[in-house]
């Protein structure tokens, strides 16, 4: 199947150079926002300081076993989102990295290696997945999984600081296909400057947005694997059975939210990680 470049035709009025200087500036921001992201949220003295007191609190030497457990980690947390038990939300969020991944990579590999070229082999279909992905994962979690719209009640429109990265997302995805499909009309150049306006947000609220967070997930998951094997991590108490009467008599509220997703959402019951991006 050969599909064409959507940036060689952008190369007739926007130069390649222009835009892969755009790309660098991007990157630029996307450092510099996870920098200060770091230094405003003190990511990386709280990672050292509780890598210290998980040292303090072992119970046993596991130097020899974090290769395995890194491993383990990149494995289950990093490439197939083990950590979430929805399989809804699970798939959701892989179409939605992997498509971001996809995305990215194919829209440098074209401006960098094919901004001239028509044919740029394998790298525009891989371009249009990469978007088709994003775009269906994202708005699957959007109206489908999102914590305050599935389990709260909200509307689906009611949008806070913690939606800036996935409405750029679906932004820069939604907005970078229409103007992929209607390039060279007026209503192509309105997509192409709205698909601009969303990556630039995207790429340049990373302080603000949840953008940071796919850097330290990593690094937290293998915190947490780590704690779990070296005994420094204390047995969390089980998530009562919410059909138990002697539960439901303490939450009176259970069949309320027996059909919710966590269905312990609003009972007052704590949770370990949250549900959202």
């Amino acid at each position: 199947m050969n599909i064409a470049n959507p940036f060689a035709d952008l190369a007739a009025t926007i130069t390649p150079s222009m835009m892969q200087w755009y790309v660098i500036l991007m990157v630029i921001l996307v450092i510099g926002g996870t920098i200060l992201d770091m230094m405003h949220k003190k990511s990386a003295k709280y990672f050292f300081e509780n890598a210290e007191r998980q040292k303090a609190k072992a119970k046993r030497d596991i130097s020899n076993e974090k290769l395995s457990l890194a491993l383990k980690t990149l494995g289950k947390e990093v490439l197939t989102s083990g950590e979430f038990h929805n399989p809804k939300r699970r798939i959701s969020h892989l179409m939605s990295m992997y498509g971001f991944i996809l995305f990215v990579v194919s829209t440098a590999v074209m401006i960098f290696g094919y901004a001239n070229e028509a044919d740029a082999g394998i790298w525009p279909l891989l371009w249009y997945l990469g978007a088709f992905s994003l775009a269906i994962g994202g708005y699957w979690f959007w109206f489908f999984i999102r914590v305050d719209v599935f389990s709260e009640g909200l509307p689906w429109y009611r949008v806070g600081r913690d939606d800036i990265f996935i409405v750029c997302l679906l932004g820069t995805s939604t907005f970078g296909l229409l103007w992929a499909f209607t390039q060279g009309s007026t209503f192509g150049w309105i997509m192409f400057a709205l698909f601009i306006l969303f990556a630039t947000l995207l790429f340049g609220t990373v302080l603000w947005s949840k953008f940071a967070h796919m850097f330290f997930k990593p690094a937290a998951a293998f915190q947490k694997r780590t704690a779990w094997a070296d005994g420094s991590r204390e047995n969390l108490p089980d998530m009562p059975d919410l059909s138990d009467p002697a539960v439901q008599e303490k939450y009176p509220d259970i069949p309320k939210y027996m059909g919710k997703n966590p269905p312990y959402m609003g009972l007052g019951i704590k949770r370990e990680t949250p549900n959202h991006y």
